[in-house]
């Protein structure tokens, strides 16, 4: 295992930090139900896309699915998230971690009579945004159009 190959070949480095303070309203949703766009795959050349996931109490979650082209990690910030490691249920508490490779079965949920947030992490990097953005539209849409966007957005589900 070597270092990636090279990026930046200045001398001298630039500046061009992205900050993004706690402040800052959800790029989806709302505040105790929305999703955070901490690290976009345009923020990061395509590296990885990192999320800042915050549930209200009783929220749910998708149902078993992978993806075959994107891995997605799961930090719990706060609360219990439930997580399906594509052999069984853990309920996530604060500090723990789940690592699911291209092709694992996965899905998390929050079931608790409390909010949870979790920190999403996708690597190589994915255009999610669209993905989170217009998901809730797809209640009207057809089989034909809801397969097609799952398909876009690389995520397949088992049940």
């Amino acid at each position: 295992m070597s270092y990636p190959q090279q990026v930046y070949f200045g001398d001298t480095g630039e500046i061009n930090a992205n900050f993004r303070p706690a402040s800052t309203p959800p790029n989806v949703g709302q505040a105790g139900d929305g999703i955070h766009y901490l690290a976009t795959t345009d923020m990061t050349r395509g590296e990885y896309g990192l999320y800042r996931v915050m549930m209200r109490a009783n929220a749910g979650g998708p149902k078993t699915h992978f993806h075959r082209t994107i891995s997605e990690s799961f930090f719990i910030l706060s609360g219990t998230v439930r997580l399906y490691n594509g052999e069984k249920w853990v309920d996530a508490e604060e500090g723990d971690f789940l690592h699911v490779p291209q092709g694992g079965l996965h899905a998390f949920r929050n079931d608790s009579d409390a909010p949870a947030e979790m920190l999403l992490l996708f690597t190589p990097g994915a255009p999610r945004e669209e993905y989170f953005e217009k998901l809730s539209q797809m209640g009207g849409a057809t089989a034909e159009e809801r397969a097609a966007f799952l398909d876009k957005h690389d995520s397949y589900f088992v049940d």
